[in-house]
């Protein structure tokens, strides 16, 4: 079906409900960056297939809002003809509510559904359109009622992920959850949020591609847990476990009907930013709802001793896999026959080898020359290209391991390169190198250290237009809260034990790009007079190209760290490699 029909589809619907415009957002109920493909409604109606975006339609408009990391996907993915692209964040481009209270009249009215935006989230929608006595209503699923022939709901199994991996039972997680609860005076806490649930239960699915998440909703009283699943999602073996914890199973749609029986007198945590406007709108305007961040995200966020272990061994393995499709791709470029698909199936087969391997944690982004330039790219059929023995190669990837989660870039050279590019390969490492040695006061936000990824870059009129640094579970989303590291403030400090990546880069359109990425782990590194300092230790090992360096840009303490780092890398990696291998892996990280 064509976009223009589809967009009808929407129009008549919305006339017949006497909506003037539709707000459709990228979420699904439980506000996930990644929904399974039953809630990719945006998708459906604009095929722009970004994980960030926003369309809006009228009876005679549409436009797409989305951030600086799809504005070239975005270019290519859009029927121009029927949706206006707005490059969000650009000089003189409005947000979707200030377009709406230009382009509608007073007394209209916008429909979106409540279920797929959060509680602060439809506040402000409704705040910025008053200002035109626009009305908002958020009771209805316009566009979901037009997606003739819908995907249903993933129904797949649900699994352990075993106590020997996770460093708490279930028990000790719903315990330390309860202990935050007693000191906030709570008696029920709702959480909608996927990654969350998972962690605290032990339990991971297969029902969001690359996310190892399950579609559930859950309630955590004191006396008990209500988790609100389709039963059938749960074997015998895992259902007996649950109850055993006191943990009560309900059908899946049935939250909304529950948490209306919620009593009066009740006080209920709710995280506004990551809770659904229509799970708040369920309960009794009389229960008391404490607004704040959700326990759970934090104490996800800060890896325990046993997660840490874990993943430093993951990420050697990953290392491994990485040493063989870097040595792999440089023996074969020019030899064969590689293109983007290609290479990134055959990084996805090394992976596969290593212990504990699940799955991939994103769709590869393996972008060639001007496709590198292309910020979260997806090379499929019709874009694939060959590699050629020259240029630049781009490739972000990550595995889903038992273990943990990783998430690595690396820019390759596969032949001769301009004399720029080494420039702007050499300022994103500084940036990289200037944020892994960063010592820092507890208390900093990632907004504090943000500029230092950025300022050789700066420097040289240089600058890149996503994040520095986004959090990163453990053996769940690749991409996690609470802290992230860019310039924009979320008001969320650094704490030890946080999983962060550190991802400074360039992009010249139709070009190249470049990007380097490791993970690191903030710790403290030690009391002073002054207060408790932190710093970041790197946990990713792999090389990290030497033929694309300036040498004379780096500084001594640069090249220091740059050696030390290799030195670790073969250390850690050469003993799981064969001679071959080995001896490769020595050249690489050989000192400058």
């Amino acid at each position: 079906m064509q976009i223009s029909d589809k967009l009808l589809l929407l129009r008549n619907k919305m006339g017949a409900l006497g909506m003037d415009a539709c707000i459709i957002p990228s979420g699904d109920p439980h506000l996930s960056e990644y929904p399974a493909e039953h809630w990719k409604i945006r998708e459906w109606l604009s095929h722009f297939t970004g994980s960030a975006g926003t369309l809006v339609v009228t009876a005679e408009e549409a436009g797409l809002w989305t951030d600086s990391r799809y504005f070239l996907q975005a270019e290519e993915q859009l029927d121009a003809s029927n949706i206006q692209l707005f490059k969000e964040g650009e000089k003189d481009v409005p947000d979707y509510t200030t377009w709406l209270n230009d382009v509608l009249m007073p007394g209209e009215k916008v429909a979106v559904n409540g279920a797929t935006v959060s509680v602060s989230q439809l506040r402000r929608i409704t705040r910025e359109l008053r200002n035109a006595r626009v009305q908002v209503d958020s009771t209805h699923s316009v566009a979901e009622d037009v997606w003739e022939a819908r995907i249903p709901i993933p129904e797949n199994t649900v699994f352990m992920h075993e106590d020997k991996w996770c460093g708490f039972t279930r028990a000790q997680k719903l315990e330390q959850v309860r202990s935050h609860m007693k000191k906030e005076g709570l008696s029920y806490y709702i959480t909608a949020t996927l990654d969350e649930i998972a962690w605290v239960l032990n339990l991971r699915g297969n029902d969001v591609p690359f996310n190892p998440v399950f579609h559930a909703f859950m309630i955590i009283e004191f006396d008990k847990v209500t988790l609100f699943i389709n039963p059938h999602k749960l074997t015998a073996q895992i259902a007996r476990k649950l109850e055993a914890d006191n943990i009560k199973i309900s059908l899946y749609e049935e939250v909304y009907k529950h948490l209306q029986h919620i009593p009066e007198d009740a006080v209920v945590l709710l995280d506004p930013d990551r809770t659904n406007s229509a799970l708040y709108a369920a309960l009794s305007p009389k229960v008391t709802k404490k607004e704040m961040v959700s326990f759970i995200t934090r104490l996800k966020a800060q890896k325990n001793d046993t997660e840490v272990k874990n993943l430093k061994q993951t990420l050697i393995n990953d290392g491994v896999a990485m040493v063989h499709f870097l040595k792999w791709l440089e023996d074969h470029i020019g030899q064969e026959t590689i293109t983007e698909v290609s290479a990134a199936k055959k990084l996805k087969s090394f992976r596969a080898q290593q212990p504990g391997f699940v799955g991939e944690s994103f769709g590869t982004i393996s972008g060639y020359a001007g496709h590198g330039a292309i910020v979260h790219y997806n090379a499929n059929e019709a874009s694939d290209i060959e590699l050629k023995p020259e240029g630049i190669y781009l490739i972000d990837s990550g595995g889903q391991f038992h273990g943990g989660t990783t998430d690595i870039t690396r820019t390759v050279p596969l032949g001769a390169i301009p004399d720029q590019a080494k420039t702007d390969y050499t300022l994103v490492l500084k940036g990289h190198i200037a944020l892994a040695c960063a010592i820092f006061p507890q208390g900093t936000r990632g907004v504090h250290l943000d500029i230092l990824a950025r300022k050789a870059l700066w420097q040289h009129g240089l600058n890149y237009g996503h994040g520095t640094g986004h959090g990163i579970g453990y053996f769940l989303n690749v991409h996690e809260g609470p802290q992230s590291i860019r310039p924009q403030d979320n008001g969320f400090e650094i704490e030890p034990g946080m999983v962060s990546s550190n991802e400074p880069g360039v992009y010249r359109r139709n070009q190249y790009g470049i990007r380097i990425e490791n993970l690191i782990i903030s710790k403290v590194k030690e009391e002073t007079d002054f207060g408790t300092f932190m710093e970041f230790e790197t946990l990713t090992l792999c090389p990290i190209d030497k033929t694309m360096i300036d040498k004379n840009l780096l500084t001594p303490d640069e090249i220091t760290w740059f050696n030390n780092y290799h030195q670790e890398v073969y250390e850690k990696i050469a003993p799981l490699l064969d001679d071959e291998h080995k001896t490769w892996l020595q050249k690489k990280t050989a000192a400058l």
